[in-house]
C-alpha cells in the first residue's frame, strides 16, 4: 500500500498530534495519550508505538459529543450531568478513527495486535485536560479537532505513533 498525501505523526512525550499533507503541516494540536504511558501489549491500557493506518472511520454526521460504546453511537449526547450518572465510563466521543498496527510482533498479531486492542483516536469530553497522559491506552482529542481531522483524512491514512519529539 502506497502512503498517501496526508500523514499523521504523534508524540507521546510532547502530547501531540501533527498532521500533514504532503509535508505541509495542517494541525499541531493537543492530544492526550495513556496514563500508563506507552506499550504494546494487550490489557496494558497503555498507547502503542510505531506505523499505523486508519483502518476505519466511524461516526461521520453525527453530531459533536455523540457518545459511542462498542463503536456503535448509544443514542446519548454528552453533558457533564451524563457524566455525573456515569461515572466510569470511558468516554469516546464525537468521531473515532480505529487504528491498525502495520509492524508484525511490535503492533500487529498475537498479543500487540492495536486493532484488537481497539486502540482509536477519539474524541473526550471538552474539559479533559489536553497534553497530559490520561487515556486508556487510545488518543483523545478536543471534539473540534477530532471532527476536523476525521473530516480532513481517508481511510487508510498513516500515523505514526512515537514517544519522542516531533
Amino acid at each position: 500500500m502506497q502512503p498517501g498525501p496526508f500523514t499523521i505523526t504523534v508524540s507521546i512525550d510532547e502530547q501531540r498530534l501533527h498532521l500533514h499533507e504532503s509535508g505541509r503541516l495542517l494541525m499541531d494540536v493537543a492530544i492526550s495519550t495513556a496514563a500508563n504511558g506507552p506499550g504494546e501489549t494487550r490489557h496494558s491500557e497503555c498507547t502503542p508505538r510505531g506505523q499505523h493506518l486508519v483502518r476505519a472511520k466511524i461516526g461521520a454526521g453525527y453530531p459533536a459529543n455523540t457518545v459511542f460504546v462498542g463503536r456503535r453511537p448509544t443514542g446519548e449526547v454528552y453533558t457533564p450531568e451524563l457524566k455525573q450518572e456515569h461515572p466510569g465510563r470511558d468516554w469516546m466521543l464525537t468521531r473515532i478513527l480505529w487504528l491498525s498496527g502495520l509492524e508484525t510482533g511490535r503492533n500487529r498479531s498475537g498479543e500487540v495486535d492495536s486493532m484488537r486492542r481497539y486502540i482509536y483516536i477519539h474524541g473526550c469530553p471538552d474539559e479533559d485536560p489536553m497534553g497530559t497522559p490520561s487515556s486508556h491506552g487510545c488518543i483523545k482529542m478536543k471534539n473540534d479537532d477530532v471532527i476536523r481531522l476525521f473530516d480532513l483524512v481517508p481511510a487508510g491514512t498513516r500515523v505514526l505513533i512515537q514517544e519522542a519529539a516531533l
